[in-house]
């Protein structure tokens, strides 16, 4: 068995827990506190998170999207895929480390996507930016921290309450589209985005290509064009 090798570590935000990068041949993994966040082989729900929303919003003039999350830029790179050379996507994340692996070693293992000049990066909160924007996006694109049920930083959970969903609304153009990933179900939170006035679909996906690998969650919520 060939051992898994550091290739660096960043603390998150808050100071209170520990992203580390690790590799074991061609396979590599993102870990908080030792425990896997994400690896190299499994990134089929990450692609479909944008698969299953940007063609929704692909055929409008200059479409604009908001990616909160670049994790191993799967997510990033299918939504690139599916939008048209006019589009303007807005990546942001909040730790600079995984930006960083991103634009080296991890890069090709998504094409590159970073290199694509229709991304522009914000090392920020996306929360932040949801706030602060009204009718701004055509879709936003959530894929922080482990979904609903946070995993490496609590003041996450904003993006997943009602306000938080208030405010992803407001951020949404007419007829806009968010989407969410999440490692598992999450009942509170399906009843949260109905509440929010959102036409809600739930998505059961593999973690793998080829329908292999653990089942997560995708919602597709669409606000109305009214």
């Amino acid at each position: 068995m060939i051992p898994w090798k550091l290739l660096g570590r960043s603390k998150t935000p808050d100071h209170k827990k520990e992203l580390t990068l690790h590799q074991r041949d061609t396979e590599y993994s993102i870990r908080v506190n030792g425990r896997e966040l994400m690896n190299s082989r499994m990134f089929g729900s990450e692609r479909m998170l944008a698969e299953l929303s940007c063609p929704k919003i692909a055929e409008r003039k200059n479409a604009r999207a908001l990616i909160g999350g670049l994790g191993m830029g799967h997510t990033l790179a299918a939504a690139l895929g599916a939008l048209h050379s006019d589009a303007d996507v807005l990546l942001a994340e909040l730790v600079p480390s995984v930006v960083e692996w991103n634009k080296n070693v991890l890069g090709p293992l998504a094409g590159d996507p970073l290199k694509d000049s229709r991304v522009t990066v914000a090392l920020e909160d996306v929360m932040n930016i949801i706030k602060n924007h009204t009718s701004a996006f055509d879709a936003i694109l959530l894929d922080v921290d482990n979904g609903p049920d946070s995993l490496t930083q609590k003041t996450n959970d904003e993006l997943y309450s009602m306000s938080g969903l208030a405010m992803a609304r407001r951020a949404l153009r007419p007829g806009g589209v968010l989407a969410v990933w999440s490692s598992a179900p999450d009942t509170g939170f399906t009843q949260r985005l109905n509440r929010s006035s959102f036409h809600v679909l739930e998505k059961k996906v593999r973690a793998r290509t080829h329908k292999k690998g653990p089942v997560h969650t995708i919602w597709i919520a669409t606000k109305s064009c009214q």
